[in-house]
């Protein structure tokens, strides 16, 4: 009975195996995350994570494929959203976007392994956040409206697009050594919450017009 990427979880057993399964990988991460932990975090027999999910790689592919569907689709529809100014659709989306990773750190690494391994690696990834509905020509089109509306300079949708997403996540990838370098003694914690506010306004005024 294994989900298929389009399915949905819709046991209460599944549903706990894979609440489960992202606070295990939020502390361990894919690779040093264990079925039995799992099972255990669940209550369950780890018999019953083979029997919904076959292995530890589909469950993560679930878990994956969920946070994605829930964060994704929502703040792509957000920016075409009416009342609000281009600015202020970046920053509610640079919010949502450092949020996510906190609630789930292990994504960031997940995704950085498999694009420098083999190439099957990175077709994996490719298909799994397809299989999310993420439609970033939403972004594309409300930036170009911007742009031909003399509101921002004329910039490349996709490169705006990865300057936001590379600037949000940078942090998470090198958390340990960024914050004993960087901001011995500080919070981190109370770092990320800041870097809302430094990342919205440092792409804010990159693409204003002079």
């Amino acid at each position: 009975m294994i989900p298929s990427d389009d399915s949905v979880i819709h046991t209460v057993t599944e549903r706990k195996i894979l609440e489960a399964a992202k606070r295990v990988f939020g502390r361990k991460g894919l690779d040093g995350a264990r079925m039995q932990e799992i099972a255990d975090e669940a209550g369950l027999n780890k018999a019953l994570l083979h029997y919904y999910f076959r292995s530890k790689d589909n469950l993560f592919r679930a878990v994956f494929r969920e946070v994605f569907q829930s964060f994704f689709p929502a703040v792509f529809e957000m920016m075409g959203e009416e009342g609000y100014s281009f600015e202020e659709k970046i920053r509610r989306f640079v919010h949502s976007y450092i949020d996510l990773i906190r609630q789930h750190p292990y994504l960031p690494g997940f995704i950085l392994h498999h694009m420098q391994g083999p190439e099957e690696g990175t077709v994996r990834v490719v298909e799994m956040f397809r299989a999310t509905g993420l439609d970033p020509g939403v972004f594309y089109r409300e930036a170009k409206k911007e742009a031909e509306k003399g509101n921002i300079r004329a910039i490349d949708p996709a490169q705006l697009i990865l300057n936001i997403i590379s600037l949000c996540i940078f942090p998470f990838f090198g958390a340990p050594v960024i914050s004993a370098f960087l901001f011995p003694g500080q919070d981190y914690e109370r770092f990320l919450e800041e870097r809302k506010e430094a990342v919205s306004d440092f792409v804010i005024h990159a693409i204003r017009k002079t």
